[in-house]
């Protein structure tokens, strides 16, 4: 009788915790987890597994200054890729970017999610409604 009081409590409480959490949360942890993988399969093997690039060739991904006054032009880089310099953290790149014309837009989203929110970057999510938008203005 005690344990079944006792998993009824625990289940309640359970179910409050999880109702508690904002439907933008949840799907911030969705975007940044599946962006995560995306990162890892496509980006993680040029720009290293800790954003940190790859010295004078590939430029991080730790640069939040660079990140936030380019953010409507992200989704460009990732779909289009780079061709020509770019100055990241006062140094500069001009290493080719390969496109990645072959993800989806929900996919780019992703993955900018969780660029812009791990390597000490906090710019919260980067939604598909975003990216699609910034797409149609690419250059």
């Amino acid at each position: 009788m005690k344990i079944t009081l006792i998993c009824s409590i625990c289940a309640l409480l359970m179910i409050l915790i999880v109702s508690c959490e904002s439907n933008d949360a949840l799907e911030f942890d969705r975007y940044y987890a599946e962006g995560n993988v995306i990162y890892q399969s496509h980006c993680q093997n040029c720009h290293g597994a800790h954003g940190e690039g790859l010295n004078g060739l590939i430029p991080p991904l730790t640069d939040s200054v660079f990140l936030k006054n380019n953010r409507d032009q992200l989704a460009c880089l990732v779909h289009n890729g780079l061709h020509g310099k770019i100055t990241v953290t006062k140094k500069d790149f001009t290493e080719k970017m390969p496109a990645a014309a072959d993800l989806a837009n929900i996919e780019i989203a992703q993955a900018l999610t969780y660029v812009t929110n791990s390597f000490g970057n906090k710019m919260g999510i980067v939604n598909v409604e975003e990216v699609n938008g910034d797409l149609v203005k690419c250059l």
